[in-house]
């Protein structure tokens, strides 16, 4: 007689059944999300055919903040990305910068619980519940562990990876229908960008990788024998994919000339070891960090540099290292003919480029930005939108010769871009092309 092993069976169809059920509230999820989505836009559209016509720039941001933290994402994304998008809307997508409204603290805190599964007073010994920061993937709270250490809690927000997921996929298939109906728009490579955007945001979303970022940069800090500049320490135990638990630093922005002057003797050595440390891990790190305004970038009580936030990194392709590290020398030297070749290597096009015509319009961008010397106050409160008027300066020059650039080379300029305007703010007799204390390609 056969027997049969009621236990085992059970205990499967328990566990199949448990998955079937999250595929199941997942699909739900989502079938209702795109419902969502489908909804705001076609108020939109109904309120344009009722005359409702302001600029399509701002429509697009107000549907898209109407939309929610998908979107408000993907309005950041285009906000500092000029090699993709049109300048008018780069203007008006700045408006999505900081604009996350935080979440009570029971609902970050009902994330903390179900990550750790065990009573937070076992790892915490308090936690503020006033946020530090919020932003559309997540906020960020004060804590001190048990052991003593204070620290800082990253916390992903209910939901986030299942509704940027859900959009995402939705607007890849989107675009790839547009390239369908439209091929001449398949130039643009709609879906390549929302592929960009998808890895981008996915990214972001998966805590562990960040903590991975912070330990190979910190790896490399040794490695190089740099004690100068340092990184948050990650709490292994106090963190997971979705909770990054990491030391809390104690200092300024590195554009607060004042307190700097209070906590180092030379300002102008402090931006120097900045520079530097950052130029060096193109080279000799994995990765470079790909978001240096002046918020991620901290003078601490005792000195040193503080580098956080390594969710938004870059990677250089080895084929394309060649020409940027030629793009910088040419900067150095001021060769502009250089910088119109190593700018075209860069860049994709599908006509021929006259290298000539390219070095002389990058030439007279080039004696412009030089006669420009940005206000201190403006830099405080419009880093951001400085830097990137620059960059889409740049990026306009490139297209008008038909050159599309990669997002790398975009967030690479953009990184050059910052540590210029704060050679401006700490060290305004430095030349950052010239100096022998600066190694940019070493």
């Amino acid at each position: 007689m056969k027997k049969w092993n009621f236990g085992v069976s059970i205990s499967t169809v328990i566990k199949e059944g448990k998955l079937l059920m999250i595929t199941f509230k997942n699909t739900v999820k989502g079938a209702f999300r795109i419902g969502q989505t489908a909804a705001v836009v076609s108020r939109t559209g109904i309120n344009w055919l009722r005359g409702d016509r302001a600029p399509a720039p701002k429509v697009l941001r107000e549907t898209f903040e109407s939309l929610g933290a998908t979107y408000v994402k993907l309005g950041q994304f285009v906000a500092s990305s000029p090699t993709f998008f049109p300048r008018e809307y780069v203007d008006e997508f700045q408006y999505c910068l900081d604009r996350t409204k935080p979440l009570p603290f029971s609902t970050m805190k009902r994330i903390l619980e179900e990550e750790f599964g065990a009573e937070l007073t076992n790892i915490f010994k308090e936690i503020d519940s006033n946020p530090l920061a919020s932003a559309s993937i997540a906020q960020v709270h004060a804590a001190k562990l048990i052991t003593g250490e204070d620290v800082v809690i990253k916390i992903q927000k209910p939901g986030v990876e299942n509704i940027l997921l859900t959009d995402l996929n939705f607007l890849y298939a989107s675009a790839k229908i547009l390239e369908f109906i439209a091929p001449k728009i398949s130039w643009t490579s709609l879906s390549g960008i929302v592929e960009e955007i998808q890895r981008t945001m996915m990214e972001e979303c998966d805590f562990i990788k960040e903590a991975q970022n912070l330990r190979a940069f910190k790896e490399f800090l040794i490695r190089t024998n740099n004690s100068d500049v340092t990184v948050p320490q990650v709490y292994g135990h106090a963190s997971t994919r979705r909770v990054l638990t990491m030391e809390r630093f104690y200092g300024v922005p590195l554009i607060d000339l004042e307190t700097i002057r209070k906590y180092c003797d030379d300002p102008e050595r402090t931006l120097i070891t900045a520079m530097n440390t950052w130029f060096s891990s193109l080279t000799q790190c994995e990765f470079f960090h790909a978001d240096v305004h002046a918020g991620n970038l901290m003078v601490l009580r005792d000195g040193r540099i503080g580098f956080i936030d390594f969710g938004i990194v870059g990677r250089i392709p080895e084929g394309a290292w060649e020409a940027m590290s030629e793009f910088i020398s040419s900067i150095m030297v001021g060769n502009f003919d250089a910088m119109a070749d190593s700018m075209i290597r860069i860049g994709v096009t599908k006509k021929h480029v006259s290298a000539k015509d390219l070095a002389d319009d990058i030439r007279r961008l080039y004696k412009r930005l030089d006669s420009m010397v940005p206000d201190y106050e403006k830099l405080m409160t419009n880093e951001e939108d400085e830097v990137n008027n620059i960059l889409m300066d740049i990026v306009k020059i490139g297209e008008q010769h038909g050159i599309h650039f990669p997002r790398e080379f975009a967030l690479l300029l953009k990184q050059f871009l910052y540590f210029d305007r704060y050679v401006h703010v700490l060290a305004p007799e430095l030349d950052m092309f010239i100096d022998d204390r600066l190694n940019m390609l070493h």
